[in-house]
């Protein structure tokens, strides 16, 4: 991932327990940078002019899988950090059992903002205490940091994408864009409603899109942006139908807390420079 996406080594998440458990890992990553990790069919006859991760079968003395990135059309080994031997190998000779392609999530869009607004407040503040229950507005929530807001469905690890094995980045906090609500019409007339948008934070005058990220503060609450909140058929199934498309990258954005406090209907959202910010916590002292 590291030569793929030209970036220094130390900044990729490092999973030991196993492939499958890093594949996780880095799809949740990667999402914050807008790059899918995109499964290969039949990925032993895979041909791309570009990057793409081949997975090796076991051999008779071990039964352990070796990743190399392949490059080119056909395709040849240009790094093996398990097997050096495997270098210069060809694909075709290779006993390729996965593969996996880094690739845009959109080819097209671009989160880059020309004049980001860095400041705004809090609308609404709402949760659900389980997995698709209606979402309930208050007026101030604990934020508990590497879980969420105190009776919410994610700090009591139930909601619908609650990682399955502990925790991971970008669950601990959902916004929207109340700019966003305020203007969006469904074909068969509908509205989606402030606490139906199911975000936990809806905000007014922010652009949420350039905080992936990036570090902000809730009031007291210190945030960091993992990666947009991208609209789903779970979300539409839940409330009207045409809302996936029409939330396409306006769909708010995930973030992780890193600071205890309580966050509150109209206080200040804004962007942090790097000399405010604190060190974040552990999500074991929460």
């Amino acid at each position: 991932m590291s030569s793929v996406l030209e970036i220094p080594l130390g900044e990729v998440p490092q999973q030991e327990e196993n492939l499958r458990a890093a594949v996780a890992q880095w799809r949740t990553w990667l999402a914050g940078r807008g790059v899918g990790l995109v499964p290969i069919a039949n990925a032993s006859r895979f041909q791309w002019p570009g990057y793409w991760i081949a997975v090796l079968a076991g051999t008779p003395e071990s039964n352990e899988q070796t990743a190399v990135l392949m490059f080119g059309s056909p395709s040849g080994a240009v790094l093996s950090p398990q097997n050096s031997a495997l270098l210069g190998r060809a694909a075709a000779d290779l006993p390729v059992e996965e593969g996996y392609v880094a690739a845009p999530l959109d080819p097209v869009w671009s989160a880059e903002s020309t004049k980001p607004a860095q400041r705004g407040r809090v609308e609404v503040v709402a949760i659900a205490d389980r997995a698709e229950a209606l979402m309930q507005q208050v007026t101030t929530a604990r934020a508990i940091p590497g879980r969420g807001l105190d009776g919410d469905r994610y700090a009591s690890r139930v909601g619908t994408f609650t990682p399955r094995s502990g925790h991971s980045v970008g669950y601990d906090l959902s916004l929207i864009e109340a700019e966003v609500l305020d203007e969006l019409t469904l074909t068969d007339g509908h509205r989606l409603g402030y606490a139906e948008a199911r975000r936990n934070i809806v905000t007014r005058g922010i652009d949420l899109n350039a905080l992936v990220g990036q570090r902000f503060r809730v009031g007291d609450v210190e945030c960091v942006g993992r990666r947009l909140c991208e609209p789903c058929a779970h979300l539409e199934r839940l409330t009207h139908r045409g809302v996936l498309r029409k939330l396409i990258h306006r769909g708010g954005l995930r973030a992780d807390i890193l600071t205890t406090g309580n966050i509150t209907v109209g206080a200040a959202i804004e962007r942090l420079e790097r000399n405010e910010v604190n060190p974040p916590r552990e999500a074991t002292e929460a």
